[in-house]
Order: C-alpha cells, then sequence, then structure tokens
C-alpha cells in the first residue's frame, strides 16, 4: 500500500512541474504591419566635378607623363582660386594612370598605338554658381574631358531625419486606423525598417552633356563670351518606412 501512495505522489509531482512549464511559454503576440513615405523638393547646393587631363605620345611614356603634369599643375592651381576652402570646397585627384595602348589587327596580332596618361581630377564646391567658369577655365587650360557632374545637398542627413519623422507619424496614424477598424489597439513596436534616397536623373544627364565637352570644341572657334550654361535642376529626396506594431 505505501509503495502504491509513493507511486501516485511521484506522478503527481512530475505532472505538476510539467504544467507550471507549460504555463510559462508565451504566446504568439498579433501584430498590424504598414508602409508609408514622404518626399520633399530640394535646390543642390553642392557640386562634385570630375575632370580629366588626358596625354600621349608614341615615344616616350615619360613625355606623355610630363606634359600631364605640365597641364594637370595649370588646371589644379587656376580651380583652387576660384574655390572656397574655408567653406569645406576642395580638389584632389580622384585616378591617375599610364599605360601602353595597344590595337588588333584583323588576324589577332597586337600592334603598340601609344602611351597614355590620364589623370582625374575632383573639385567639389559649394558655390555652384561657378561650375560651369570651372569648367571652362580647365578645358582652356588642357583639360579634355569632364567625365561626370554630380549636385546634391549639404545638409541631405537633416532632410532625411526630417522626413522619416513625417512618415513615422504617418505610419502610425496608419495602424492606428487599421487596429482599431479591427477592434484592437497598438501596444508597441514590433520593427521598423527604413530608408532615404534621392533621384539621379539630373546626374546622368548631365553627364551624357559632359562627356560631349572636351578641348577639341573649345579649339573649334573663338572663345566664348561667357562659361557654359550649367543648371542643377531639383533634387527631390525620398524617405520610405515599413513599420509594423503589436496589437492587443
Amino acid at each position: 500500500m505505501k509503495k502504491i501512495f509513493a507511486a501516485v505522489l511521484a506522478v503527481g509531482l512530475i505532472t505538476c512541474f510539467t504544467g507550471v512549464s507549460f504555463a510559462a511559454t508565451e504566446t504568439e503576440r498579433g501584430y498590424v504591419s504598414v508602409s508609408t513615405n514622404a518626399n520633399t523638393e530640394v535646390f543642390p547646393d553642392v557640386v562634385e566635378i570630375n575632370i580629366a587631363v588626358k596625354t600621349s605620345d608614341t615615344k616616350s611614356m615619360q613625355k606623355a607623363t610630363t606634359e600631364n603634369k605640365e597641364i594637370s599643375d595649370k588646371v589644379y592651381s587656376a580651380i583652387k582660386g576660384m574655390i572656397n576652402s574655408s567653406n569645406g570646397d576642395y580638389v584632389k585627384t580622384a585616378d591617375f594612370s599610364a599605360t601602353p595602348i595597344y590595337t588588333y589587327s584583323s588576324n589577332g596580332k597586337r600592334n603598340f598605338d601609344k602611351y597614355e596618361v590620364s589623370n582625374s581630377i575632383i573639385v567639389h564646391t559649394k558655390n555652384i554658381e561657378k561650375t560651369g567658369e570651372i569648367i571652362d577655365k580647365a578645358i582652356s587650360l588642357g583639360a579634355t574631358n569632364v567625365n561626370d557632374l554630380i549636385f546634391s545637398v549639404a545638409d541631405y542627413e537633416k532632410q532625411c531625419n526630417d522626413l522619416l519623422a513625417i512618415a513615422s507619424k504617418k505610419a502610425r496614424t496608419r495602424a492606428d486606423l487599421v487596429a482599431k477598424a479591427s477592434s484592437t489597439y497598438i501596444t508597441g513596436v514590433k520593427s521598423m525598417d527604413i530608408s532615404c534616397s534621392t533621384n539621379s536623373t539630373n546626374r546622368v544627364q548631365y553627364r551624357l552633356y559632359a562627356k560631349n565637352m572636351s578641348v577639341m570644341d573649345s579649339a573649334a572657334g573663338a572663345a566664348p563670351e561667357a562659361s557654359t550654361p550649367i543648371q542643377g535642376g531639383i533634387i527631390k529626396i525620398y524617405a520610405n518606412l515599413n513599420a509594423s506594431y503589436f496589437v492587443k
């Protein structure tokens, strides 16, 4: 009899312990997900100009390099006098290359063509009104290409943060409406996924335009009376937010 009672007691203890463990398991919480966005249009106040100086010689790499250095030094010196370094403007070398160029005949034979040296110069300035003037000056001193022209906004981070705040309020309002319509209410944030971006259309258009400009264009006729017309256009900044809220 005592043995039977002890066995029943042991089973009861096991059952009780199992029940406590099961009760401690948290049930899955419901949630609602919404997506919102906000955007604004601003005028650019920063420009980056990628100016290239290319030289070549059929006999000497050193001659091509020396010529490139002479032209590049003139371009650097002139542009530094046109920008304001105390305002964050600067000029720097983005890339430099010196390489032999080969051509290939119809039978696949490789033939030496020339030595080519290229120096890519980045001009970063907040004085975007001088963009055309800077380009014209560089070309007049021997620069051969404008590879890229990028307009941007100096306070992009602030613009992004302001837009995300707007998108966040819109998301919460929308989530509250959905929860109320479903006879529930928001109890907290489950997750948020945020991002900011800008349109890149202007950059592509200006790049295509700039690639058609070269020192040959300048040499084809008289010097222009006014600087090359360059307009920064409008930059559109987007903020996107995907949020999930717990409901009860």
